[in-house]
């Protein structure tokens, strides 16, 4: 009996009550069913993980995704410890990726997910098409 691979293929072969030999190939992989993905779009959703890429975004982002409302800078700002500045840092790069969505209210900005970019990162490893 033989187990392995055969080129890019795995076999089986196992005698049998005759003494014959049974091949039988055995496929290795499930195949690739996904909706093709755009260079456009793999460019598009990887600024969209290129923004997650700090801790400190993705305690902000947590935080905003489990708050039905905007929230003010300020409440940010004290929830993840950070300085005012540091947090507007990481504030400003989630907005201009499109992660979120500023709101600006008198002298306070009120931030939100986007939720349509979060779909799209989601889409990426649910095998849906990515549109944006």
């Amino acid at each position: 009996m033989y187990v392995g691979t055969l080129g890019s293929m795995n076999v089986d072969t196992r005698a049998s009550a005759k003494g014959f030999v049974e091949l039988a190939v055995v496929e290795c992989c499930s195949p690739l069913r996904a909706p093709e993905m755009s260079e456009e779009e793999a460019a598009a959703t990887a600024r969209l993980f290129r923004a997650l890429g700090d801790p400190h975004r993705v305690q902000i982002v947590n935080l905003l995704a489990n708050t039905r409302e905007p929230v003010c800078v300020c409440d940010i700002t004290a929830t993840i410890g950070l300085s005012q500045p540091t947090t507007s840092f990481h504030l400003k790069k989630l907005v201009d990726s499109g992660l979120l969505e500023r709101e600006q209210r008198g002298t306070w900005a009120y931030y939100s997910l986007d939720r349509t970019a979060f779909q799209s990162l989601g889409n990426v490893v649910t095998r849906r098409s990515v549109s944006k």
